[in-house]
């Protein structure tokens, strides 16, 4: 299952943490230094929603950033009952 965004297109990013060890010099000490640098990913924020696609109700995977903005069109609520045996 890849980690993308169906309405977006949006996936994960790579970037490091950056390891230092040291006083700052603001703090009195002879400044940071970087002893290790370790690769990471950012992976988006995921949800399965159920939406309106193409005018039938689906299931997609979609950012919580593309839900905010309103992308994401939700279908309305069912108000049948069922029926009496």
């Amino acid at each position: 299952m890849s980690r993308v965004c169906e309405l977006t297109g949006t996936g994960p990013v790579t970037g490091s943490r950056i390891r230092r060890s040291g006083k700052a010099k603001k703090k009195g000490g002879i400044g940071m230094h970087v002893t290790k640098v370790v690769k990471r990913r950012f992976l988006p924020n995921l949800q399965r929603v159920k939406a309106v696609v193409d005018g039938e109700v689906k299931y997609i995977r979609v950012t919580a950033k593309a839900i905010k903005k309103g992308l994401v069109t939700k279908p309305p609520k069912r108000n049948w009952k069922k029926p009496e045996a």
